[in-house]
């Protein structure tokens, strides 16, 4: 392609639709369809230009030019109650049920880690050794040790707030770094199942699993379900940047990670309520039973909305991406 010709020959059209998109709303009938069709020879001519005899100055020019036309082709749109709730009801749910191959899985293998490492340290003394001194350990696992007291050393609402925080941050991170080829997700992954195995480990080798296992399992259900559904889409996602399929890397990179960024928003409102339930229900003086029947009633409600609203809405096609005019526009592919 000769560039100077292509830019001779088309740059009048250019032009002529940075004029009318300079006039704004004062255009006719005939001048609106005419800047529709500018819209997309000019897009079209961006595609050619771009794969075939690529200039940055020129290129910048017209990507601005036709993000332009677009916004005034398409006109804006201002989220609305409705749009929330279309979220919660059908968006949400639909993205968690569609990406359950992946966080299913890493869900049986995280646990399957976690009580590995939990019977490894609970049956190895010489392990317990390595993790702290034995005056130490007594005061993480004896009746009113550290593990207790750790739900209730801080007033229930400023706890449940911080518990929010930090879980809110671990899930975004593994939803962002999975497109960083996954092993930046394993890695938290495997930090997060550490942790709960050590603790495994310590209170069982101390007789104290029960008490453990009380105190975990209220909020801790529902809390490794969200993890696990980050955790699981953000290796999705890094897996769609090694294959992305039958679309180009970059379409099919952005769908998931704008269904990505709209599971953060879900998991975020997810954590929540199991951070109050860490707050308000697992230092509390009900009985472990109870606690435990909130936490395991937690966690069905969470699947069935899966399942039932999630499944529903993933059968009618839905996907969990933004609505297609809230899309950028996929420019024609040269051949």
């Amino acid at each position: 392609m000769d560039l100077d010709v292509y830019v001779s020959a088309h740059r009048p059209e250019w032009d002529r639709l940075d004029h009318l998109l300079r006039r704004g709303r004062r255009l006719t009938g005939a001048e609106a369809d005419e800047l529709v069709a500018l819209y997309q020879r000019t897009a079209t001519h961006l595609s050619l230009l771009r794969s075939s005899a690529p200039d940055p100055v020129l290129t910048a020019r017209l990507t601005q030019l036709v993000a332009r036309a677009r916004a005034t082709v398409t006109g804006t749109r201002r989220a609305s109650w409705r749009d929330a709730a279309a979220f919660l009801t059908s968006g949400f749910p639909a993205a968690v049920y569609r990406s359950r191959h992946w966080w299913i899985p890493t869900a049986v293998l995280s646990t399957l880690l976690a009580a590995i490492i939990g019977w490894w340290i609970g049956t190895h003394p010489e392990v317990q050794s390595s993790i702290a001194a034995p005056d130490e350990l007594r005061r993480l696992t004896r009746p009113g040790g550290e593990y207790e007291t750790y739900y209730s050393s801080h007033p229930a609402a400023s706890f449940a707030a911080q518990v929010w925080t930090n879980n809110a941050q671990a899930a975004a991170m593994c939803l962002v770094l999975g497109a960083f080829l996954c092993v930046p997700v394993l890695w938290i992954l495997f930090l997060n199942m550490l942790n709960l195995g050590v603790g495994l480990g310590l209170m069982s080798s101390a007789g104290r699993l029960d008490t453990f296992l009380g105190l975990v399992l209220p909020h801790g259900l529902l809390e490794l379900t969200a993890v696990f559904v980050a955790a699981g889409t953000g290796l999705r996602l890094g897996w769609t940047l090694i294959d992305p399929g039958p679309l180009p890397r970059r379409t099919a990179l952005a769908q998931q990670g704008r269904a990505a960024l709209g599971m953060a928003l879900g998991l975020a409102l997810v954590l929540f309520v199991s951070g109050l339930i860490e707050g308000f229900v697992t230092p509390s003086g009900l009985p472990t039973w109870a606690r435990i029947a909130i936490g395991i009633a937690a966690e069905l409600a969470f699947l069935l909305y899966v399942y039932v609203l999630g499944g529903r809405a993933a059968r009618a096609g839905e996907t969990g991406d933004v609505e297609s005019p809230d899309r950028s526009a996929d420019l024609p592919t040269a051949a």
